[in-house]
């Protein structure tokens, strides 16, 4: 008997094309979609991982113990010893690789006006293992310890006019709550894949910002990236506690997770799309719905020809799920293919968010490149099939309860 209602299933669906096309076409779009959108979110999660580990955070962040208490106070004077934790770090089987920084705000002083913004200082030499500096700078080079240059991002030096070669002077705070002045010249222009740190941020050599800043060999943070599978929050806790058992030191150790309150929202951001992935997906169903409601109405003397048969009605009920069941594999199929080649081609040509990005200090790239996971193009295709062969108990039930008689007055 299931042969025989899946034989007139197929018949059915071949037999009013257009209507199963239609049909079809819904899910199609629907599951692409939820593919395109899956895709995007998941992009936007890897790069903002990746961003704030390179340029922000590392893996895990050391501060001074009470340096996030008084953060808005710009407390430069709340530093770390890089000379005893450093071979602390060197020590840990976990570690990858550790970079010292120090960020602190500034003013540029060109031609009598001041212009905000942020400085950061940097061993370079370090840095080539968080990041790729060779591909950071857009002109010129990087700046050499000892030397009193900087790297300029590109959309600053746009904004301020400045070029390779001109020369500026920094004014801040210091750790010891005075003020002090220091002349660089501009020897790179940085070309960052985020957007902020072109638009306000200097690079300086970390020796010449610990001068500057009166600091000795102090740093503000130490950035650590780890060994691949190694948990971040075990890791963060062995790596405090060796430093106080050490040096009798505590110090603010987390993870990326941990500080990063943007990333963590981009998470539950991912479940709200989730549920608009549902409606996408009830929106299409309800195309089925309404089509395989005409399609009662449309086949009345069918189906009291056969319930006169002896048709049952949950037989009449299979087969409107039969065909319903079809139509979404189909449509789903072909919506989450087309929904992959062009994740596919995105994911290399990418989507470029510069003008949308310009002005947002985001830890977002102003090019996007979405994420394909098979997973997820599976999940998609299962859920839209569910979904939709599911729309079709309504009418397939309402089919079911008609009675031969009644269906057979219908011309």
């Amino acid at each position: 008997m299931k042969m025989k209602l899946m034989r007139v299933a197929f018949r059915n669906i071949a037999r009013n094309m257009r209507r199963s096309i239609l049909s079809g076409s819904a899910i199609a779009v629907a599951a692409m979609s939820i593919v395109l959108l899956f895709a995007l979110i998941q992009g936007m999660r890897d790069d903002m991982a990746n961003n704030l580990k390179t340029y922000y955070t590392g893996e895990i962040r050391l501060q001074n113990a009470r340096y996030e208490e008084f953060e808005r106070y710009n407390p430069i004077h709340l530093t770390l010893d890089w000379e005893k934790i450093d071979p602390i770090l060197a020590q840990e089987s976990f570690v990858k690789a550790v970079v010292p920084r120090i960020n602190f705000p500034a003013n540029l002083y060109i031609k009598g006006t001041s212009h905000a913004v942020m400085g950061v200082g940097a061993d370079f030499a370090r840095e080539a293992a968080f990041q790729d500096t060779a591909a950071i700078v857009k002109e010129g080079r990087l700046p050499q310890a000892g030397r009193n240059e900087m790297l300029m991002g590109s959309a600053l030096a746009r904004d301020l006019e400045l070029k390779l070669g001109d020369r500026v002077t920094l004014l801040s705070n210091t750790a010891s709550r005075g003020s002090n002045a220091i002349t660089l010249e501009i020897v790179g222009l940085s070309a960052f894949p985020v957007g902020a740190l072109n638009a306000r941020y200097v690079w300086v050599p970390l020796d010449r910002a610990q001068k500057f800043l009166l600091m000795g060999t102090d740093t503000q943070e130490i950035l650590i990236l780890l060994q691949p599978r190694t948990d971040e929050a075990e890791a963060a806790s062995i790596i405090r506690n060796d430093i106080l058992a050490i040096t009798g030191v505590d110090t603010d150790t987390r993870s990326w997770k941990d500080i990063n309150v943007l990333y963590s929202l981009i998470d539950i951001a991912q479940y709200i799309y989730y549920l608009i992935g549902i409606f996408f997906f009830l929106l299409g169903s309800t195309v089925i719905i309404n089509t395989t409601m005409m399609v009662i109405y449309e086949r009345m003397r069918e189906i009291g020809t056969l319930s006169a048969l002896g048709m049952q009605g949950h037989e009449l009920t299979g087969l409107f799920l039969m065909e319903g069941a079809f139509i979404s594999s189909i449509g789903a199929a072909v919506g989450v293919i087309a929904g992959m080649c062009i994740t596919f081609y995105l994911g290399k040509a990418g989507l470029d968010f510069t003008d949308a990005m310009s002005g947002i200090d985001m830890e977002i790239s102003s090019i996007l490149y979405p994420h394909f996971s098979i997973w997820s193009a599976l999940f998609v295709y299962v859920y839209a099939v569910v979904i939709s062969t599911a729309a079709t108990l309504i009418p397939s039930h309402k089919a079911s309860k008609i009675e031969p008689v009644e269906a057979l007055r219908y011309i």
